[in-house]
């Protein structure tokens, strides 16, 4: 009982060193202008898009940093030994989703064709794809994730910054939404007859997205 109340301290202490340690501001710092840079280069792709094609390839970009409480948590949950001297290496080196953006688009085509263009730049180091959308997850989460690292210039120099871009329709996003809101439910007594449910309106909507998609091709074409 003791030592876990003595990590629970330690736990509550790293916690206020991400909130408040200028060195760990510093840290965040970087995964804020990470985020910056990256949606600016999909805006740009955007603005290029609709001149060539009349069109824009995505409808939203939502972007976030991890919290320091999700930060200490994945960390515990990896199993690994946390410090103040190793904890900035320990996040930077461990964890690919401190900065994170979801892009939202109205067509599967799109998420690969702007997926596609964004790591192809010259300054833009692809270093993992899980694709959800040709492989769900057996819950039926559909989401095309890539882990990116690029260059921030900052003061000191150049650093390099990992950073999780989501791509999703607006189907998919939307399923993904209540899903994750109905996982926080507590006292849910007919979960598996719920978890069948989703599954069930995930391949609807993938349906629908599929459909939406051969009607732009035939009006297109």
């Amino acid at each position: 009982m003791e030592n876990e109340t003595k990590n629970l301290d330690e736990y509550g202490m790293y916690i206020n060193m991400l909130e408040t340690g200028k060195r760990y501001m510093e840290m965040m710092n970087k995964y804020r202008c990470a985020i910056m840079e990256v949606e600016t280069k999909l805006k740009v792709l955007n603005t290029e898009f609709s001149l060539q094609y009349d069109r824009n390839p995505f409808e939203s970009i939502k972007s976030r940093l991890k919290s320091p409480v999700s930060i200490m948590e994945k960390l515990r949950r990896k199993g690994l030994p946390i410090n103040e001297e190793v904890l900035e290496q320990q996040i930077e080196e461990n964890l690919f989703d401190v900065a994170g953006l979801r892009v939202i688009c109205a067509f599967q085509e799109d998420i690969y064709a702007l997926s596609d263009l964004l790591v192809h730049q010259d300054d833009i180091q692809l270093l993992r794809t899980k694709d959800y959308i040709k492989n769900p997850k057996p819950n039926g989460y559909r989401s095309l994730h890539q882990i990116l690292e690029i260059p921030v210039f900052l003061k000191e120099g150049k650093t390099f910054v990992k950073v999780e871009v989501q791509f999703r329709t607006i189907a998919m996003d939307f399923w993904a939404s209540v899903d994750h809101k109905l996982r926080y439910k507590k006292n849910v007594t007919n979960e598996e007859e719920i978890m069948e449910k989703l599954r069930i309106c995930a391949d609807s909507i993938t349906a629908i997205d599929e459909e939406m998609q051969k009607i732009r091709n035939m009006i297109e074409a």
